[in-house]
């Protein structure tokens, strides 16, 4: 009977749903308070719903129900309690329960922290919140149900895909689905704004918080999904340019520039034409990923092969959201106008650059993806745009950009002088410029002007980043670093680590060595002064699997510095073999080690990876998610309240 609720669950989500999609906008359109307040109640009613929906499904793999289709396709009785539990997303339907209960907990969260909003305001953005969820919802039930039997009941299932059996999946999906599902609160007040007609400072100062938040969730998802891939897939490779991974990467890249947006609307009252536009493509993004990943037109590991009907199904409610929106954005958008004039020496002008950038480098990939589709679709032949493509395009752009970066944090509102901004900049550019010359040679003993491009950009992005936070504890020492804003460190914080992220990059790209080789026990070989000496292979018995278990010995001038134990293991439901290598961690460099082929006579094939600075990469993104979530619960965005209310007054409108 579980799975019959979960159904009958989602049923009642769907007519709440529809509830809360049309009630407060005929509320709105009546001038009804109590009509429009229905929003609230009925968002916090479909969260519980679908959180019912979700725990039933849970308890279905928990308890091994082989009667449920979709337990039977994705677990198996010897899979691990944390896999059973994590693999109710591991697939197609499930996945899409987990982005409704995103989905409906972000709009639960809206009607909770909203309630000093205008509630005309609260109450647009949660229609427009219930009318995605309608959509969602009616795809879930209609062509995606979790909950379907088939009879008769399986012995036991056929396994969860081997590739998903690690603890990234655990945090990947819900992260990602956060911050993806996050820019539908954006976009709910985007929406609300272009109804409305009011887009002020104060609509930018509430809305921001949401979408950092949803943007620090979409980086930590992207981080930890490039490590889970890193360690997972057995190629050394932490980011390929799969279809899959730009789909997750162009909404954050939007995204970014969304923050930067929104930061000039709500200080100095600009570009809100264009903010209430990034807003929109942020969220666009968002479900084109979803498309690309649901509908089965890509091949990738991380893709859902599925029916072509549940493709068309999306297609079609990503053009009915996304041409209401656009034909809005046509319609409203001109009345916005900028409370003041643009001057391109100046910190506004500066962050608009970066948008362009970013935009720029989000439609380049965008094009690098969507390219070989298109050419498919017309039967043109078959072509594959791989990293050649996007390294071309995308890396010269992150050049100017990180220079913009550390450049705008010196440059102040309205307008600056020149000769004010060579005065602040001549030590740190200085010191960058010396530093990045020296880094090569000093850790790799091997100069390359690539490297020291990309070290001098990083290290100017970190200095400049520490300049802001310096500056105002000089100007008052007295109160101490206590009184800088938790918005100024998650700034600073956020452009550091993306400093530590280009230097990880540049060097990993570089400098990486890889050598596969045919080693028996006892025999060693030589890299980069490292000296990997295979032990011995002995079976080893796994919960749902048997392996091949290696060790590697890892010595450097005679030193004991690691011992790596790669694997090769056979799932047993599904007789899949499985690469999962071993890395030792440091700060300055991975040693990694795949475990391939047997070769006769107690020889194997193994693939080698000295990878220097590897640890930079994830370490830049975490600080940057870190950075996000301070500048998230800055002090003024809990004070907002009493602007909002005021601002309410004066237009007239009730609170």
């Amino acid at each position: 009977m579980i799975p019959e609720l979960g159904h009958f669950a989602l049923l009642a989500a769907l007519a709440v749903a529809l509830i809360q999609a049309l009630v407060p906008m005929l509320g709105v359109w009546r001038r009804e308070p109590r009509w429009m307040d229905v929003g609230a109640s009925a968002a916090q009613g479909q969260f519980v719903l679908v959180l019912l929906a979700y725990l039933c499904l849970t308890w279905a793999f928990v308890e091994r129900d082989w009667s449920v289709v979709y337990v039977a396709a994705n677990s198996h009785s010897q899979l691990p309690l944390m896999y059973r539990i994590s693999a109710v997303w591991g697939a197609h339907e499930g996945s899409m329960l987990l982005w409704m209960l995103m989905l409906t907990g972000w709009a639960a969260a809206v009607s909770v922290f909203s309630r000093s909003l205008p509630r005309d305001v609260r109450a647009q953005a949660l229609a427009v919140l219930g009318f995605l969820s309608v959509g969602f919802l009616l795809f879930i039930l209609l062509t995606s149900n979790p909950f379907d039997r088939h009879f008769p009941v399986p012995e036991d299932g056929r396994d969860l895909n081997p590739l998903l059996q690690d603890p990234g999946l655990v945090f990947h999906p819900p992260l990602l689905y956060m911050g993806y599902v996050g820019f539908s609160v954006a976009f709910a007040f985007a929406i609300t704004a272009l109804l409305s007609g009011r887009l002020d400072t104060a609509w930018a100062r509430w809305t921001r918080p949401w979408t950092t938040a949803a943007w620090l969730c979409l980086t930590l998802g992207i981080t930890l999904g490039s490590w889970w891939a890193y360690h997972e897939l057995g190629w050394g490779g932490w980011w390929f340019w799969d279809p899959v991974e730009n789909a997750s990467f162009m909404p954050w890249l939007v995204g970014t520039a969304l923050i930067h947006s929104l930061a000039v609307t709500e200080k100095r009252g600009l570009l809100k034409s264009w903010t209430v536009l990034l807003a929109i493509v942020a969220f666009a993004l968002s479900l084109l990923g979803t498309f690309l990943v649901r509908s089965g037109v890509l091949v990738s590991v991380h893709a859902f092969a599925t029916d072509p009907a549940r493709g068309v199904f999306i297609l079609s409610f990503l053009a009915v959201v996304l041409g209401i929106a656009f034909c809005l954005y046509a319609w409203r958008a001109p009345r916005f106008a900028s409370e003041g004039e643009l001057q391109l020496l100046s910190r506004e002008g500066l962050l608009l650059l970066n948008n362009v950038f970013l935009v720029i480098a989000a439609a380049a990939v965008l094009i690098g993806t969507l390219y070989p589709l298109v050419v498919d679709a017309f039967k043109l032949g078959k072509i594959s745009v791989g990293p050649p493509y996007f390294n071309a395009v995308f890396l010269p752009l992150t050049a100017p950009l990180a220079f913009l970066i550390g450049l705008a944090s010196v440059v102040g509102w309205k307008q600056a002088r020149g000769r004010d901004v060579l005065r602040r900049v001549r030590w740190p550019l200085a010191v960058a410029l010396l530093a990045g010359l020296s880094l090569p040679w000093l850790l790799q003993r091997r100069f390359e002007l690539i490297a020291a491009a990309g070290a001098f950009l990083a290290l100017w992005t970190m200095v400049m980043a520490c300049e802001e936070p310096w500056r105002r504890w000089r100007a008052r020492r007295a109160a101490g670093l206590a009184q800088i804003p938790r918005a100024i460190w998650g700034m600073s914080l956020a452009h550091f680590g993306l400093g530590l992220w280009v230097l990880g990059v540049t060097f990993v790209s570089l400098y990486s060595i890889e050598r596969d080789v045919r080693l028996g026990p006892g025999q060693g070989v030589e890299l980069l002064g490292y000296r990997f000496a295979l032990q011995k292979v002995e079976p080893y018995a796994g919960p749902n699997y048997d392996a091949d278990r290696a060790t590697v010995e890892v010595s450097r001038d005679g030193v004991r510095v690691a011992e790596l134990q790669p694997e090769k293991r056979l799932y047993r439901a599904q007789r899949s073999v499985m690469t999962e290598a071993s890395v030792d961690h440091n700060p300055l460099r991975d040693l990694y080690v795949a475990l391939a082929e047997p070769l006769g006579g107690g020889e194997w094939a193994l693939r080698i990876y000295v990878k220097p600075m590897m640890r930079l990469v994830w370490l830049g993104g975490v600080l940057m998610a870190v950075g996000g979530g301070l500048a998230a619960s800055d002090r003024r965005y809990r004070l907002a309240r009493a602007a909002v209310q005021r601002a309410a007054a004066t237009d007239g409108v009730p609170a």
